[in-house]
């Protein structure tokens, strides 16, 4: 076994707050933005001697950051924009009251719902329409797109109502249905989702700079692929529906847009070929990976073998909690691939089915099945945690895991599997104060989960 090297003998938690530290740097948004921009000098030129208007939107919880950067990068070339973000996820640097005094920024920033869509997000979604509806083929529309901009930007396809929407995602998210189930419902229940804000936007020049949240990078779903082709069709989101077995549980207005969908008596969404996407470009500027990569070389930094394992990690996040407690377990014993002090950084995004009325988040009931498989063991720690900073529908990105988790909570009367058992790991690990704290990020690139063994 290698020596732990001195600096690391207190507090193993330091080491991972120093790997969640680097990896949302790694995906600043404001930066991602710019570093794209910096690579292509002659895109910069181009659109800012446009002859027609320069439009920004987009939706997403790393709206705000991305706005400033564009901002700083086109000035007053820009002629106007609208950008939506979650209640929370406004810098005040970006935070622009309407009216706005001559001289501030051109792009509205709007605070809405997530992950049940709501007024505001229909109100704000109504006017990108708007902008958009209004240009013409000299026109540029830089789009931001960032994890969350399903949810945000919300614009019901007729006659669906903003309720329709709420209820349908709401039994989606309750049935564990992953993120790609959801936005292919989502795209068929839309106005501006899979593709038709490229519709709404042509014969405009659109660029779309993206920071993917969704597992494997796939453009047709992260938000709901608003400038992307959807290759996926009324049918499978039926098929989705059957799945989980939501025919009486949707809103019957969802049940009627589906199956007439069916019927082809309403069109699907624009494909791979149509003639609308030739001035669409579509382009990742941050991902899982990046923020993987760089914990992983802070992990080394301070003196760990490390390697990013995978960045594909999905499934239910109680089960997911066991896998990666036998893969800690596996470091410990010296079965694992690399030799102690080591680190297996995992990437992805997990899934929770509700089985009772407690509060947390994926990452959280992740955390909390670990701890129970690892009860006993020493000289391990387990790091769950969403790079949004919200995990869930709470204020905690994420929490801490050990071998002493189980042992500390039933010392205070807390019994962990009930926890477990109603959905309650936020109130079980704020009472341990082994809550990840980090406020809303600004960013959002999935999930990491980081696995120390010493």
């Amino acid at each position: 076994m290698n020596t732990l090297p001195s600096a690391l003998s207190g507090d193993l938690r330091q080491v991972a707050w120093q790997m969640i530290r680097a990896a949302l740097e790694a995906v600043e948004p404001a930066a991602a933005v710019k570093n794209y921009f910096d690579s292509r000098p002659d895109l910069v030129s181009q659109i800012k001697t446009t002859p027609g208007q320069l439009i920004v939107v987009g939706a997403g919880k790393a709206g705000a950051p991305m706005a400033e950067a564009i901002e700083e990068i086109f000035g007053d070339q820009i002629t106007t924009g609208h950008v939506i973000v979650k209640y929370g996820y406004v810098s005040e640097k970006s935070k622009i009251e309407n009216p706005r005094p001559k001289g501030q920024s051109k792009i509205h920033i709007v605070e809405a719902g997530h992950p049940v869509p709501d007024e505001a997000g229909l109100r704000a979604a109504q006017e990108i329409v708007s902008l958009l509806q209004e240009t013409g083929p000299d026109d540029t529309i830089i789009c931001l797109i960032s994890g969350g901009g399903s949810a945000l930007l919300t614009l019901p396809a007729e006659p669906l109502t903003l309720s329709d929407l709420q209820a349908a995602t709401t039994a989606l998210l309750a049935a564990g249905a992953t993120i790609n189930q959801v936005n292919t419902l989502r795209k068929h229940l839309s106005a501006v989702k899979g593709g038709r804000l490229a519709q709404i936007a042509a014969p405009a020049s659109v660029y779309a700079l993206i920071l993917s949240d969704v597992v494997g990078d796939p453009l047709e779903v992260i938000a709901s692929g608003p400038t992307v082709p959807d290759p996926t069709t009324f049918a499978d989101a039926w098929a989705i529906v059957e799945q989980f077995q939501l025919q009486r549980t949707l809103p019957e207005a969802v049940i009627r847009r589906l199956r007439a969908g069916l019927a082809a008596e309403v069109s699907d969404t624009p494909k791979p070929g149509d003639l609308i996407f030739e001035r669409v470009h579509n382009i990742i500027i941050g991902s899982n990976r990046l923020a993987a990569q760089a914990a992983v070389k802070a992990a080394q930094q301070a003196g760990f073998e490390a390697r990013l394992l995978t960045t594909f990690l999905e499934g239910e996040a109680r089960e997911v909690g066991k896998v990666i407690a036998a893969l800690a377990k596996g470091l410990a014993r010296d079965e694992g691939p690399l030799p102690r002090p080591a680190c297996l950084v995992l990437g992805g995004e997990t899934t929770v089915t509700l089985q009772g009325h407690g509060r947390g988040g994926r990452n959280q009931e992740m955390a909390l099945a670990a701890a129970l498989a690892l009860a006993g063991w020493s000289n391990l720690l387990i790091t769950c945690f969403g790079t949004d900073g919200s995990d869930g529908p709470t204020d905690a990105a994420g929490a801490f895991a050990d071998g002493q988790t189980v042992g500390r909570a039933q010392a205070i009367g807390l019994a962990p599997v009930e926890y477990l058992q109603r959905n309650d790991a936020y109130n079980f690990f704020a009472a341990l104060d082994d809550l990840i704290l980090t406020g809303p990020t600004n960013t959002n690139v999935n999930d990491l989960t980081f696995i120390l063994a010493w």
